[in-house]
């Protein structure tokens, strides 16, 4: 197991402010990477979208709930399976107070390509309580990026999209897809501040993926009523 080098406090401490540089120096480069973002160009969504939710079929203007801006989380869930991502799961465990969003005029909702009637149970299931759509009966998924076809069969990505409103007229801003999320996660980030980290093979220094003497990092994610802690 390779776990961190025993010092003394001075030693840690003249370690740390030598890292504080270089994290100062991620805040300013992550500031400026947010700016960029910002002034990227957008696209009006000209194609109509019909989704289905707790209200019946719901377009896409519909999700943004009379706000300015909204948020999807493209949960990968497809219609054949019983259950939702358990990825995708822990990443939604982790959306708090939507209120804190809607002050700020967007909105946030998750879609995926499972029908409503496989959605409804799975999120009571899941105790949540945010806005979530099934895509199953428009090109959606497909459109964005988050269903693909890989060797004649479709593949579901995890992803997040951002859209504009004005007025009635919609605008996709922004998508990232799998580790793009890994910068939003409570969990990630948290876990990137610790010793052992997430716990990935990948990860450096090397060895410390079985620190805790079973299998952990993404491998080890369920649902989290099917943890035994």
């Amino acid at each position: 197991m390779g776990l961190p080098k025993v010092v003394t406090h001075e030693e840690w401490r003249a370690a740390r402010e030598e890292l504080l540089a270089l994290e100062k120096a991620a805040t300013r480069a992550r500031d400026a990477l947010n700016a960029r973002r910002r002034e990227l160009p957008m696209v009006e969504i000209d194609k109509l979208y019909v989704f289905e939710g707790p209200d019946g079929k719901a377009e896409l203007l519909d999700l943004f709930e009379g706000r300015t801006q909204l948020v999807v989380h493209h949960f990968m869930f497809a219609p054949e399976w019983e259950a939702g991502c358990p990825s995708c799961s822990g990443f939604l465990d982790q959306i708090g107070h939507l209120a804190h969003l809607r002050a700020r005029g967007t909105a946030f909702a998750a879609v995926s390509r499972a029908p409503f009637t496989k959605i409804l149970p799975f999120k009571a299931r899941m105790g949540w309580t945010v806005p979530w759509y099934s895509s199953n009966l428009s090109d959606f998924n497909q459109d964005f990026g988050t269903t693909v076809e890989v060797g004649g069969c479709l593949q579901e990505r995890p992803a997040i999209s951002c859209f504009l409103r004005d007025g009635e007229r919609v605008f996709h801003t922004y998508s990232t897809f799998d580790r793009g999320l890994d910068g939003i996660g409570f969990t990630t980030n948290l876990l990137d501040l610790t010793a052992l980290g997430r716990q990935e093979e990948w990860e450096l220094p090397a060895g410390r993926s079985s620190a805790l003497g079973a299998p952990a990092g993404s491998a080890a994610v369920r649902h989290h009523d099917e943890y035994a802690d």
